[in-house]
């Protein structure tokens, strides 16, 4: 039966050209949005390396910026005055927020001459483990203990740990992120290992990450953020009953005070977006590909019916002609989208988007790509089988 068919769909190859390339396009543009949408739930499903449940973020500004200076006493006010507040348990102090927009990123020469390494970083203080809930796989968070230590500690995450020191542990490790020629080079060394931070969050990729110890007396690093932990059930007023708090240590400054999961929904919101524009614009395309392939078939069975007629006579049941229509359909959607897997395939082999269509995402979105395909094919032969089905002898020779 396959084997007839496959002459039948070749006979026609001339009138199935354009519908084949309909459903090449389709396929090619479902499996564009399913890919998309697999990589996003592949990244959801990962760790992000920290907490965000009853944290809020604080965004100091101001104008000269002159709170960056890593004044000492201006930390250690803003750090007991917010820690005197009732709902408060934990208060650190960092670079920028999790889930903020803002990155900070630096690249160096891997000890052993191991290439460039490009790494997001951002300076923490003691407390930011706690405060965020960053899980530890090796070793411990920098603290007091690292005063006075010749290299400042350091706290990575595993990729760059192996990327750094392949096959060997990390701990204790020492290396540099000057460059080469740098008369005054910065020596790291790592006290800890962290599976890894997205501080983007969910649906940011994988990024090796490095924290680097804030302390305000001797960093030469400088921060902004306020990171708090606060006790569950705060109430949303908290927000205001802060920022008077905080205006009366700087009233100078201006505070961005929200809760991670706010600035969580933030970022979701957004990177949802061009999902939605590009699956709304999908779901147009699989429309006209729907009316015009439901359009062919009609046209076809009704050019068919000697064919058709011929078979009813020499003792073909309806089933038989039934199922033959949405055969031929199903093996034409199969051969285009073949062709688009063809091609398809090159993306993944060529890492041409890296690790965002990585093979996982690649094989589930092929496989929800034809099950779409292949269902909107079924639906669209269903009636035109139907009624060349229920055709008889006798209207072949009435067509003749």
């Amino acid at each position: 039966m396959l084997n007839h068919m496959m002459k039948l769909v070749w006979k026609r190859k001339t009138r199935h050209l354009m519908v084949s390339l309909e459903i090449l396009i389709a396929f090619v543009l479902v499996f564009g949005v399913l890919a998309f949408g697999a990589r996003m739930a592949q990244l959801y499903s990962m760790p992000i390396g920290f907490s965000y449940t009853d944290v809020w973020s604080v965004r100091m500004r101001t104008a000269d910026r002159d709170y960056r200076n890593s004044d000492p006493a201006r930390y250690d006010a803003f750090r007991r005055s917010v820690e005197a507040m009732p709902q408060v348990e934990k208060v650190a102090f960092s670079t920028y927020s999790p889930y903020g927009r803002q990155i900070q990123r630096t690249d160096f020469v891997a000890p052993g001459g191991g290439g460039r390494v490009f790494v997001h970083m951002q300076s923490a203080s003691d407390d930011y483990a706690a405060t965020a809930a960053v899980p530890l796989l090796q070793g411990r968070w920098f603290s007091a203990q690292d005063d006075g230590a010749g290299a400042i500690p350091v706290v990575i995450d595993r990729g760059l740990a192996q990327r750094l020191f392949p096959g060997q542990s990390a701990l204790g490790r020492e290396f540099s992120d000057s460059e080469p020629d740098d008369k005054s080079p910065r020596t790291l060394k790592v006290v800890g290992v962290i599976e890894g931070f997205r501080s983007q969050g969910e649906l940011m990729s994988p990024v090796y990450f490095m924290f680097v110890r804030f302390v305000a007396a001797t960093s030469s690093d400088s921060v902004g953020t306020i990171l708090i932990k606060t006790r569950p059930g705060t109430a949303r007023g908290f927000e205001a009953d802060l920022n008077r708090r905080l205006k009366l240590v700087r009233n100078d400054l201006s505070y961005e005070i929200a809760p991670l999961a706010d600035l969580r929904a933030d970022i979701l919101n957004s990177a949802f977006i061009p999902l939605i524009v590009f699956a709304v614009i999908a779901v147009f395309m699989l429309l006209m590909v729907a009316f015009g392939l439901f359009g062919v078939l009609w046209q076809s069975t009704s050019a068919r019916i000697p064919e058709i007629g011929l078979r009813r006579a020499v003792g073909a049941s309806r089933a038989a002609i039934y199922g033959q229509i949405i055969g031929e359909q199903l093996l034409l959607s199969t051969l285009a989208m073949a062709l688009a897997l063809l091609l398809l395939v090159q993306l993944p082999l060529t890492r041409a988007f890296g690790d965002s269509l990585n093979w996982q995402v690649f094989g589930a979105a092929s496989a929800l790509s034809m099950g779409v395909i292949y269902l909107l094919s079924l639906a669209c032969s269903l009636y035109p089988a139907w009624r060349a089905s229920r055709m008889s002898p006798t209207q072949a020779l009435h067509y003749e």
